[in-house]
């Protein structure tokens, strides 16, 4: 128990947000899944943490591999590259520099 630490009002904002989502884009992520949901074509998430970036996995069934992962690069060697959507084998979908514009883009149905 003593790796484990509270914190409160971290004014450290740019460290918290180097590793993880924003709160604005986790909630348009899971506004996304919740509406996904609803239709039956999702069923699960996960989130995977890296040094590199932080990936929203979503499954059909808890069972499988996730059939496309949401990412955000942390050091992007574009500018294009910092979201990206990504399927099972690791194949580039979609990316953009806003996720709330890749989220858009992007066609659902058809992928």
């Amino acid at each position: 128990m003593s790796n484990l630490k509270l914190v409160i009002n971290n004014s450290n904002k740019e460290q918290n947000q180097r590793y993880f989502f924003e709160k604005k884009e986790l909630k348009i992520i899971l506004d996304l899944y919740a509406k996904m949901v609803s239709e039956g074509s999702w069923k699960d998430y996960g989130l995977s943490i890296s040094s590199k970036r932080v990936s929203f996995s979503i499954f059909k069934n808890a069972a499988e591999k996730a059939i496309y992962n949401i990412s955000k690069n942390f050091k992007p060697s574009n500018k294009n590259l910092k979201y990206l959507i990504t399927d099972r084998n690791g194949k580039i979908l979609n990316n953009a520099y806003d996720l709330e514009i890749l989220l858009k883009k992007t066609n659902w149905k058809k992928l």
